[in-house]
């Protein structure tokens, strides 16, 4: 799933009303702006001194939607150089028809979306349930398949358990939730604002003695609850009603299978990998939020005020909806890189992941075929604190059926920066140095969003997407270099702070945040080394 960081045992991810000088602090350099971004905005300079012309590169998106409609994405977008749009023919003759910008493959030709699905340990449960929910099994004649079947049937089982403690989490954010709603419609009465901040919040002076209390009784429950406070009310409502959805669902899970949503929209034989021509060509979706977000990042938006700059940007975004809200589909997954490859993207952006993968054969082979084809994935490490070195998620580097690990594929930490979380890490990322590369800012990144919008996010999924913008220009710029070159020269252009009590090399391999001045430096030594041999 998209795994984006929210209050309440989560961390927020609302669009948040923030100090002017924080926007963009992402593409920032510490020794000018006193932020530890990644220098972007002097990997411009330098590469306009170099003067070097680029080729264009595209950037594949595999997320829960793009607004095609933005502003800033549209002039960016891909297009199809063989497809002809709104003829309702498929005339280049891969499969799907009016692909213009690229593929949604959750949903159908009549124009219906998957929005929301189920988690995958759900999913998996009940599909193995009547097989395996015995109270004698005789394992004896069971064959590899079958053996690893129960083996990640019993995960599941062990996981979908909605403890007594699990109640009374959701119980404790029902009841806050009804109390923040009824304290904001005190709080808004008086001043005239339905999405106030706890920033503004706490400089507003009340009138009446209800309202004063209201906003003593509203900042605590804030405090209580850890949700930021730059975040709006409204917002802040909308994280609670989906945190408790979301905890509903799982409370019931393990009696009620989730719905069939493949056969209920896609109509695909989802055990079929070669069934692979469903879908339809509307890549925004109902809810594209996240994936905006990320393309805005991808292509490396650095402003919202439409200013021309001497730069000028080599990207193109294709938009592969692959991500509902909740778990993805490894079949979509696996197709949506084989798409992106197909049809020319050189980066491969996957900001998402879960901890389960029935199939996960078929995402291996299709991130192994994207390494075939020159092509390189940006993969996010995941916003649950884990320690990968312990705990798995997927997309994964390291396949079992393969037997190796991915050689086009780095996986990314977020960083943050003292002035914005008193830290240069964040406190959700997941780490660990034998699966996280390195680290790209995450926390509190300023992005587009849909209609017409701009707002923060915080998670790994926007730090994969600095690192493939970053991954981008050097593709762009040194066009002889391969994926594995370009993965090579970032992995040795990390800035590598030492004023933090934790050690980076034990949460990321390289021990460092990525950092675009090295990385194009680095990228013109290694081409120039190259061209000797």
């Amino acid at each position: 799933m998209r795994r984006l960081v929210m209050t309440i045992f989560l961390y927020t991810c609302s669009q948040i009303v923030w100090g002017q000088d924080a926007k963009f602090w992402h593409w920032k350099d510490l020794e000018k702006d006193g932020v530890h971004g990644v220098s972007l905005f002097k990997a411009q300079q330098l590469l306009t001194d170099l003067k070097l012309k680029p080729s264009p590169v595209i950037i594949a998106v595999l997320d829960g939607g793009i607004d095609t409609a933005h502003p800033q994405i549209k002039p960016l977008l891909w297009h199809n150089p063989k497809e002809i749009p709104g003829n309702a023919l498929d005339d280049d003759k891969n499969g799907y028809i009016d692909d213009l910008h690229g593929w949604n493959f959750l949903g159908n030709a009549a124009g219906e979306n998957i929005n929301k699905a189920s988690d995958e340990k759900s999913r998996i449960y009940h599909r193995y349930k009547d097989i395996f929910k015995q109270d004698q099994l005789d394992s004896t004649s069971w064959d590899t398949t079958k053996k690893a079947n129960y083996k990640i049937w019993q995960q599941a089982a062990a996981e979908i358990i909605f403890t007594e403690e699990d109640a009374a989490n959701l119980s404790f954010i029902k009841m806050a939730r009804n109390a923040v709603i009824k304290m904001g419609a005190i709080l808004i009465k008086e001043m005239e604002d339905s999405n106030f901040s706890t920033e503004k919040l706490e400089t507003y002076q009340p009138i009446g003695k209800i309202t004063a209390d209201t906003k003593i009784s509203y900042l605590r429950t804030m405090q209580a609850l850890g949700i930021d406070r730059s975040n709006g009310h409204q917002s802040i409502v909308e994280d609670l009603n989906e945190y408790i959805s979301g905890k509903e669902k799982s409370s019931v899970s393990i009696d009620t299978p989730p719905e069939d949503l493949r056969k209920k929209i896609t109509h695909d034989q989802y055990e079929n990998l070669n069934d692979q021509f469903y879908g339809n060509n509307n890549i925004t979706g109902p809810n594209a939020k996240h994936g905006t977000h990320v393309a805005g990042l991808a292509a490396g938006i650095v402003d919202t005020l439409f200013n021309q700059f001497s730069f000028k940007n080599p990207i193109q975004i294709m938009g592969l909806r692959v991500v509902p809200d909740g778990d993805e589909y490894d079949k979509d997954i696996a197709l949506g890189i084989r798409y992106a490859v197909n049809n020319g993207a050189k980066i491969i952006n996957m900001s998402f992941g879960k901890s389960f993968s029935p199939e996960q054969p078929w995402v291996d082979s299709a991130i192994r075929y994207a390494a075939s084809k020159d092509v390189l994935i940006i993969h996010s490490a995941g916003n649950e604190s884990y320690d990968l070195n312990v705990k798995s998620v997927y997309p994964n580097p390291y396949s079992n059926v393969f037997k190796d690990k991915a050689v086009n594929m780095i996986t990314v930490g977020a960083s943050s920066d003292p002035l914005i979380a008193e830290s240069l890490l964040t406190e959700f990322s997941n780490y660990g140095n034998k699966i996280v590369d390195l680290l790209s800012p995450g926390k509190k990144i300023y992005s587009s969003l849909p209609n017409q919008q701009y707002g923060f996010l915080d998670g790994t999924s926007m730090s994969a997407p600095i690192l493939s913008h970053i991954a981008a220009l050097i593709r762009a710029y040194f066009p002889k270099l391969s994926a594995t070159d370009v993965k090579a020269i970032l992995l040795q252009s990390c800035w590598k702070p030492t004023d933090t009590d934790l050690k980076l090399n034990e949460i990321s391999a390289e021990g460092g945040i990525i950092n675009a001045v090295l990385s194009i430096q680095n990228a013109q030594l290694y081409q120039k080394n190259k061209s000797k041999k």
